[in-house]
């Protein structure tokens, strides 16, 4: 069998505490206690509703200079997070605005779009996607283009509350 999905990222951050509380505050991921006895300057997070040991996993490298990747050397440019619903979407959108971690919006057709920045300048997008039975051939077409998101507009055409992925990252 292949890969069939991501389990866990690793980012390398300069000040654990601050990264930590970050992800906890901003985008709700929890600390889970498996960090090996005696070990220091690790955390290791699990997502709200995630069914994974832990999501995101950070080791501190005190004093580190910000990573250039994507700007001046290879390197990851982001990792992308789901939410179940729009109006979850806009409750994270809010929440980094509020941190000052919002870096863009967009629509990208079958997919609505956050974009941030954690406090070490790492980049996430943190996603809605829009169910396999409501995809239509307006919502495949539009991926070939990169439009501002109208939260207000896709929430009115699939609703707020509706559940995002299913029959394609959600089973049915």
């Amino acid at each position: 069998m292949g890969v069939f999905r991501l389990n866990h990222a690793v980012l390398y951050v300069s000040d654990l505490d601050r990264s930590v509380a970050f992800y906890r505050d901003v985008l709700g991921f929890r600390p889970v206690g498996m960090t090996p006895d005696g070990f220091r300057g690790a955390a290791f997070l699990q997502a709200p509703d995630s069914t994974n040991d832990h999501d995101l996993g950070l080791f501190e490298v005190a004093g580190a200079a910000p990573s250039p990747a994507g700007r001046g050397a290879v390197g990851l440019y982001h990792l992308a997070w789901e939410v179940d619903t729009l109006d979850e979407l806009e409750a994270t959108m809010a929440r980094l605005a509020n941190a000052g971690a919002l870096v863009g919006t967009s629509d990208h057709g079958s997919t609505k779009s956050l974009y941030g920045r954690d406090p070490d300048g790492l980049e996430f997008e943190v996603i809605w996607l829009i169910p396999a039975a409501l995809l239509d051939q307006q919502a495949l077409d539009a991926r070939k283009r990169i439009r501002p998101l109208d939260l207000a507009k896709e929430k009115q055409r699939y609703g707020g509350a509706t559940r995002g992925g299913v029959g394609i990252s959600v089973p049915v």
